[in-house]
């Protein structure tokens, strides 16, 4: 048995000293009493669940997309120690080998997961790339991207490891993806698009309930104009905002969105509807200097400032820090959103977004006993994964 003192951060406030008893791997009890009987005692400022991120490619200079196990724990190490007890590794863009590769090492990793030594355990795999709009690429590989295949993606659905799927809504062929991979059980999402309101509409019709990265490589009404003249359209941006059942993600490392639009979308789709997501790459945790978005051999060169991933005279390039720093962003003044929803957007809405909240994203009795303790900065001071501490 162990117990955690402090204030425990629960999904719709926090309750100052109180008990978290978690009894081998699970969550025993939560509130103002202590354990009944002599055990380890953890005390923290703060008692947090641990953090579920839904969107991540790498880092600790791996990306999942290696395709090799050894990239696969690296990169979830690398998250463990951020605070992400529960993952879901993301595909790029990439050849349908390079993606089967990858899908390989994940199941062998969430298959063989023993314990916190194998770092952030494997909540599903994001089927993120290849199916992107070609004009909306962004800093991945171009020469993987492709329209949806039904041969490829039924065979991937099939493998039961896929919790999120994302699908460009303008493509040939997204309406039968999303009908799948809603028919499979996961997220429908919509990214790297340029879709109208009327493609996103067919889209929410056939499943999507999601988008990724708000803001960042998606339709706006300009974009839309550009693309299909005038009048003016509905994009990506509104389709979402003027739907309640559709949630999305953004990254709030400081530097891909400005303390305004963290606020915007808080205040427009709140904290059951909003997760917080790294986006992260490779450069996670590493110097700056010039990587390899995606696969090693064939993936797509940026750099990185040790603050955000860039492509020079482009744009960015995703993020390089993890979710305690997306925490620490949402805190930081600008942004109303009380800890307590803050938390839960780093935990419980990705995780019941992504079907696995019965599990994982809250400090409930009975749940995984995934435990990150905070400082009063908000620093990652101690992480528990099914009970287990996480050793530096």
């Amino acid at each position: 048995m162990i117990a955690f003192h402090g204030e425990v951060v629960l999904p719709e406030r926090t309750w100052p000293d109180s008990w978290l008893v978690c009894e081998g791997s699970r969550i025993l009890s939560v509130g103002h009493e202590g354990p009944s009987i002599s055990c380890e005692v953890v005390e923290g400022r703060y008692i947090a669940p641990g953090f579920v991120d839904i969107h991540v490619h790498g880092g600790d200079n791996a990306d999942y997309m290696d395709g090799t196990v050894e990239a696969v724990r690296t990169v979830n190490r690398a998250h463990l120690r951020h605070g992400t007890t529960t993952i879901a590794p993301t595909t790029t863009t990439g050849s349908a080998a390079e993606i089967q590769r990858m899908l390989d090492a994940c199941a062998t990793v969430q298959r063989d997961w023993s314990g916190p030594n194998d770092g952030s355990r494997i909540g599903g795999v994001h089927y993120y790339g290849p199916y992107f709009a070609e004009d909306k690429v962004g800093c991945h590989a171009l020469q993987g991207r492709r329209d949806p295949d039904p041969r490829e993606y039924e065979a991937v659905l099939r493998t039961g490891l896929v919790r999120i799927a994302t699908c460009a809504a303008e493509l040939p062929g997204a309406e039968a993806f999303y009908k799948a991979a809603r028919s499979a059980g996961c997220l429908v999402t919509c990214g790297h698009s340029n879709s109208t309101w009327a493609e996103m509409l067919r889209g929410y019709e056939a499943g999507v309930r999601h988008v990724d990265h708000f803001w960042c490589a998606m339709s706006s009404v300009s974009s839309i104009r550009t693309r299909c003249g005038t009048p003016m359209q509905g994009s990506m941006e509104q389709f979402v905002l003027a739907h309640s059942e559709m949630s999305t993600e953004v990254i709030a490392d400081g530097c891909h969105l400005a303390p305004e639009l963290l606020e915007f979308a808080y205040r427009f789709k709140g904290a059951q509807r909003l997760c917080l997501v790294t986006d992260a790459n490779r450069a996670l945790d590493m110097p700056p200097g010039r990587y390899c978005f995606g696969p090693s051999e064939t993936g797509a060169w940026f750099e990185s400032d040790g603050r955000v991933g860039f492509v020079p005279g482009k744009g960015l390039a995703s993020a390089v820090v993890g979710m305690d720093q997306m925490i620490r962003v949402m805190r930081a003044g600008a942004v109303s959103a009380s800890l307590a929803d803050v938390i839960r957007m780093a935990s419980l809405t990705p995780a019941e977004r992504a079907g696995v909240g019965s599990d994982v994203g809250s400090l409930e009795p009975g749940k995984l006993a995934d435990v990150v303790v905070l400082s009063a900065e908000l620093g990652v001071q101690a992480v528990f994964v099914g009970g287990q501490r996480v050793l530096a």
